[in-house]
Parts: C-alpha cells; structure tokens; sequence
C-alpha cells in the first residue's frame, strides 16, 4: 500500500516523509497528501507477524488507535484503512480484521472524530472476513 500511495502522490509525499523522522511499528504520523484525492495521508506502520510471539497483535492495534487519535486531533470527517498488514506482512486477516473493527468501536465510544471510518479490503475474500468482524462486533 504504502508504494502506490507514494506514486499517486507524487514526490512530494516522499520529501515531507523524509523530515518526520521515520516511524516505528505501531506508531503514525500525519503529512499532507499532495497529488491524492484527500488533504492528509496518515502513515501506520504495522507488525510483521512471526506467528503471534511478538506481540504483533497490540502493534496492530497500535496502528489503528494512534492513526484514529491523529484523525481526531486533525478533525479529520473521514479516515480509509487498509487492511494493515494482511498483505506481505502476512498477519491473519481474520485476526487483523477483529483488531482493527474493535479499535474502530472503540474510538467510536470516545471521539466523534473521524466521523466516517472505512476499511478497504482489496478482495472479496477480505471484504467478507471484515465484514463478519463487522457483524460480530456491533452492539
């Protein structure tokens, strides 16, 4: 995700990056967007998983629950996920999914901001594994 949101936006995206001072898995930091249909990109570093053993799942939910306080600090209206890490970072989506629609209600119960929270999926597959974490977490 994080190579086609740097070509869409341009090499500017890339140059404010290099001035945040990197960020650690389970952190997020906020730039502009530049070339992409939005006004901030939030960047979420997200867990490699080595089959649970370290701690990849609170890293995950690092990811979700600061790049939702940055939304909120930013009022932003709107925030989009990725499924973060379900891809070459190989964390199980159903797993992943859970964390990431459990980190969502639960910045729901506190902040109004982002007001609509999305989580793409990039196969139908996913979708359905979101979509059932979905399910299973509303009230």
């Amino acid at each position: 995700m994080d190579g086609a949101s740097h070509r869409a936006a341009g090499p500017q995206l890339l140059a404010e990056c290099r001035t945040l001072g990197g960020c650690l898995p389970g952190q997020a930091k906020i730039s502009a967007a530049y070339r992409l249909p939005a006004r901030h990109v939030i960047h979420a570093v997200g867990p490699v998983w080595d089959g649970g053993h370290k701690d990849e799942a609170a890293v995950l939910a690092s990811c979700y629950r600061n790049s939702l306080n940055l939304a909120a600090e930013y009022r932003l209206q709107s925030i989009a996920f990725p499924a973060i890490s379900c891809g070459a970072y190989r964390f199980p989506p159903e797993q992943a999914a859970r964390i990431a629609i459990a980190e969502s209600f639960a910045h729901r119960a506190f902040s109004h901001s982002p007001k609509l929270i999305i989580h793409c999926c990039f196969d139908e597959k996913l979708r359905r594994i979101f979509a059932k974490a979905l399910n299973e977490a509303a009230p």
